[in-house]
């Protein structure tokens, strides 16, 4: 299970995270709302933890544009503003739960299972579209025509950080923090060897799109004719 963190307290991040990961998880972690939101947005976690007191972006904010934009991964609010109307405004807006801190991680746990419990619902945008391209996020399935592939998870959050932001030059930085996180110590080298993997892929399924190279700055997505 992929879990994204949001949350600006990097000392709680990092123990949270730890835990988390001890239980089999899979941790995203950042600490920043629009950041965050465009972590959030790439649907490729099943499960956020949401601090509402976030910079450039409060988590409330944060909520209301996710849902605004159809996403409907579960979201669980971490936060210690914990009055009555304070809670109910995050439910009503759109969180599954609600989780004052200080909180045991024991209790965390119990909502995450609750959550997991639920049925699963149907994602308006599992299937995203670019050129003579479809990529099922949550099969991570890529087809063109009648051919298709599947991706590993890297491939597949890095195709979809593309299909995200069609026709723009995407900055080695930002590839690296959005698909392998901030804090992540990567050589460049692992970006380019996945450049080429994608590449592969769309040979294999007979794409006319293509994944160009910006020369000293990183790679955009085109559809060409």
């Amino acid at each position: 299970m992929r879990i994204l963190l949001i949350e600006d307290d990097k000392a709680l991040c990092c123990s949270l995270s730890l835990l988390l990961e001890q239980q089999g998880f899979s941790v995203t972690v950042c600490n920043d709302g629009e950041e965050g939101l465009f972590y959030l947005m790439e649907d490729c976690h099943d499960l956020v933890l949401l601090d509402r007191m976030l910079p450039s972006l409060d988590g409330m904010e944060v909520l209301r544009r996710a849902r605004q934009a159809h996403c409907t991964v579960p979201i669980l609010f971490l936060t210690a503003l914990g009055s009555l109307d304070e809670r109910i405004t995050g439910l009503d807006c759109g969180a599954d739960d609600y989780i004052v801190k200080p909180f045991a991680f024991e209790e965390l746990m119990a909502r995450i299972r609750c959550i997991c419990r639920r049925p699963q619902r149907l994602h308006e945008t599992d299937a995203l579209t670019f050129g003579d391209l479809t990529f099922d996020v949550q099969q991570s399935l890529l087809t063109c025509g009648g051919k298709s592939c599947t991706l590993s998870k890297r491939e597949g959050a890095l195709l979809a950080l593309f299909f995200n932001n069609p026709q723009q030059t995407l900055p080695r930085a930002t590839i690296l923090g959005r698909v392998w996180g901030p804090e992540s110590e990567i050589e460049e080298g692992n970006l380019d060897n996945y450049i080429h993997f994608i590449r592969r892929r769309l040979k294999s399924v007979g794409s006319t799109v293509q994944l160009k190279t910006a020369r000293g700055i990183g790679y955009r997505l085109e559809a060409t004719p």
